[in-house]
């Protein structure tokens, strides 16, 4: 599997980190800090058989994409056992996951997840990760503590493995 996302600005990057390590405290559930997991929102989850038929169409999205603000403004749970924040949906992030479907769904051999298409998709950054029910809840605990909504800036775009995380190319948004 091989996921397209977004990166954001060192203030945005610093505001998540901090989330992810106090839940990591909190909680003794160390995924994310011991998997190295960025900061990032996903736009797109791709089963392929190698990363080379994903490279063209990801080329194809340099100096197509542009950067952009997102609010952040809620705090959830995928049941059961992630904890992430959401931004709103704005025209933005509608606009960036159109684009990034439409430079991968004609890919012979490969199936874009139904969860990140444009329209059937819910943004999320993840937070912690493999939390058990007990920890869920320290880490919601962790959230409605220390959760402010913020504006975050959306800088970056990149195609990575997953299990374990690592990233194959990324680059600038203009």
């Amino acid at each position: 599997m091989y996921l397209v996302s977004v990166y954001f600005d060192e203030k945005t990057n610093k505001i998540l980190q901090r989330y992810i390590d106090k839940i990591a405290t909190v909680t003794g559930n160390d995924f994310m800090t011991a998997n190295h997991v960025p900061p990032h929102l996903t736009m797109s989850s791709i089963e392929a058989r190698n990363v080379d038929v994903l490279l063209e169409a990801f080329e194809s999205l340099n100096n197509k994409l542009s950067s952009g603000d997102i609010q952040f403004v809620s705090v959830g749970q995928l049941l059961p056992y992630v904890m992430f924040v959401s931004p709103v949906l704005n025209e933005y992030l509608i606009n960036l996951s159109k684009n990034i479907y439409e430079a991968f769904c004609d890919i012979p051999e490969t199936t874009i997840s139904r969860y990140y298409r444009p329209l059937s998709w819910l943004p999320h950054v993840t937070l912690g990760k493999k939390l058990d029910r007990a920890q869920l809840q320290k880490a919601f605990e962790v959230m409605q503590d220390n959760f402010a909504p913020f504006t975050a800036k959306v800088v970056e775009i990149g195609l990575a493995k997953v299990n374990p995380h690592e990233d194959v190319m990324r680059f600038s948004l203009k």
